[in-house]
């Protein structure tokens, strides 16, 4: 199965169709926990991969993580269509 948003694909690939969503602090704390290699952003949401889930948040900036910030276009969990 192909999955819009190129750069969200490595996410979508690791986790199920399941997405938590945190507050701010909660994000980061699980940031610390998870230690991922590369965060997602699109629009005003942050997210990553972790236990096969999508962590995410819209309550974070890109510079309060020190990981590599990857924009993508889209998030989606539908399949991919022009």
């Amino acid at each position: 199965m192909v999955y819009a948003g190129g750069a969200t694909a490595a996410a979508v690939q690791q986790s199920s169709s399941y997405r938590v969503k945190f507050k701010r602090n909660e994000f980061l704390e699980l940031v610390q926990i998870a230690q991922p290699e590369i965060i997602y952003h699109v629009r005003r949401m942050h997210f990553f991969a972790y236990d096969g889930f999508v962590m995410y948040t819209f309550e974070c900036e890109s510079n309060e993580f020190t990981q590599k910030v990857v924009q993508a276009i889209e998030f989606s969990n539908m399949a991919w269509s022009e």
